[in-house]
């Protein structure tokens, strides 16, 4: 059975097509995690801030030590 060219090349450019979205999809998603990054490093962030303001209202309101 002879090979159809024809159709070997509309096959290949419907997986060139399918390609393209599969690698404009692969960036909206890597614009995505950097912004979820982004967020995250910003709440971990917060979260030191708030941790540190609490270590030092809690060393203000402890009794003194009598040594």
């Amino acid at each position: 059975m002879p090979i159809d060219v024809e159709n070997l090349k509309q096959e290949r450019d419907r997986v060139k097509e399918g390609l393209r979205q599969i690698e404009a999809d692969a960036r909206r998603l890597d614009a995505e995690v950097k912004v979820l990054r982004q967020k995250e490093i910003q709440a971990k962030r917060e979260i030191d801030a708030f941790s540190a303001l609490i270590e030092i209202a809690e060393s203000r309101s402890l009794p003194p030590t009598t040594e």
